[in-house]
């Protein structure tokens, strides 16, 4: 990934707000229309759109409920679609080969950081 300015950035969360194995829903920055979720596997954090590429509405069901229950991928509450946490590819589902919008981050000093424009 390339770094970003960070005046072009924002914080989302601190990487330890996310549990491992875990995922956390943010809402609409500014009065945008959808949000982001981020998910934290293996030390990683991958964030998305929280916009389901089929049709449109938001992944998760309750809040911060973004993965299937064995935590494997990602899972849209309207009709069950599944999603690869690392790629955001659909593997499952009606919108099988789509994929979800991924957000380019940073993390520094623990803090993870997005664009100023992410999930509007």
């Amino acid at each position: 990934m390339t770094p970003l300015p960070d005046a072009n950035l924002r914080p989302l969360c601190r990487v330890d707000d996310i549990p491992e194995g875990g995922s956390r829903g943010f809402g609409p920055a500014r009065g945008g229309f959808t949000g982001l979720f981020a998910v934290r596997r293996g030390g990683n954090v991958f964030v998305y759109v929280n916009c389901c590429p089929h049709i449109g509405t938001p992944l998760d069901w309750m809040p911060d409920r973004f993965l299937t229950a064995d935590g494997a991928r990602i899972v849209c509450a309207t009709h069950g679609a599944e999603f690869g946490i690392e790629d955001g590819v659909c593997v499952r589902g009606p919108c099988l080969g789509a994929g979800l919008e991924p957000v380019m981050i940073q993390i520094k000093d623990g803090l993870i950081l997005v664009p100023q424009d992410a999930g509007l």
